[in-house]
Order: C-alpha cells, then structure tokens, then sequence
C-alpha cells in the first residue's frame, strides 16, 4: 500500500524512475549510424545520434538523446514514450513504440526545417518499429515525420 501511494504522488517529469523491483526497470543505449531522407538535398548531412533510456514498468521510458541534425547542428531530443511489445502474434520479436517530446537545435536559417519551432525547441513525436535480436540487442527503424527514417541499434543493460 505504501509503495502505490508514493508512485501515485510521483510527479517527476518520468513517474517510476525508481521502481521498488529492480527488475521492471532497464537502461538502453541507442546508436544511430545512419538517416535516410526522403528528399535529398544538397544542404543534408549525414545525421549521428546516441540516446539513453530508461525503460519503466508498464512498457513505459523516458530519456534524451543527443544527435547531430540534418544540417550539422548538435542537437537533442527529451522525451516519454509507450512500447507495445509483440504486436503480430506470429513474430512476437516485433515490437512498435512511440515517443513524445522536445527538440533542440534548429536554430538560426534551419528554425522552419521542424513544425512549431520556436528559438531552437519545437515538439517531437518519433514513432517507431523494432525487432528483438535477443533480450538485449534490438534493431530499430524510427520515423522522423516527413524527413525520413532513422536506423540505428539498442543495447539494453
């Protein structure tokens, strides 16, 4: 009882940081070697991302990533997010997430290249599709709205 009464008052940015068993909560390393676009343009360069996770009870996370963005800004993301673990029956390795959060770093003439953005923050939403190598290893595909797809590799730990 004490246990779901401090989660019900937790209102950190990611409820259930802390878990009381250690076993629903893990971290993740996610590593983006390549972005493809889906217009090609000679402002384009190539796209580097490392994002950590924590992965929460429930299939919840919450984390950062840091990233350099189409055109050679550093930038980030901080986000939540919900992973929907075996989504088709017949390839229970397949699983779907979506994250929601904040960008950083559009700035200056590159501000109008994501909706909504406003001195260099703008709202993200990544949705994305992954499948299990192993219990530890993934491969991912995330969406990056109408600029392209992002591939990269998870590590859970």
């Amino acid at each position: 009882m004490l246990a779901a009464s401090a989660v019900a008052q937790d209102h950190s940015p990611c409820p259930g940081w802390n878990p009381p068993d250690a076993k629903d909560r893990h971290l993740e390393l996610f590593i983006s070697p390549f972005t493809r676009h889906w217009t090609r343009s000679d402002e384009h360069k190539p796209v580097y991302a490392l994002g950590f996770t924590q992965r929460l009870p429930d299939d919840r996370f919450c984390g950062f990533s840091l990233f350099r963005n189409s055109f050679g800004q550093p930038s980030g993301y901080v986000y939540l997010g919900k992973t929907w673990e075996a989504l088709v029956p017949s390839l229970p390795k397949l699983y779907g997430s979506v994250s929601a959060g904040v960008l950083f770093g559009y700035v200056d003439r590159y501000e109008g290249k994501v909706p909504a953005n406003n001195h260099g923050f703008s709202p993200g939403l990544i949705p994305a599709l992954g499948y299990r190598l192993t219990p530890a290893v993934s491969v991912e595909l995330q969406l990056l709205g109408s600029a392209g797809i992002m591939f990269g590799t998870a590590f859970r730990f």
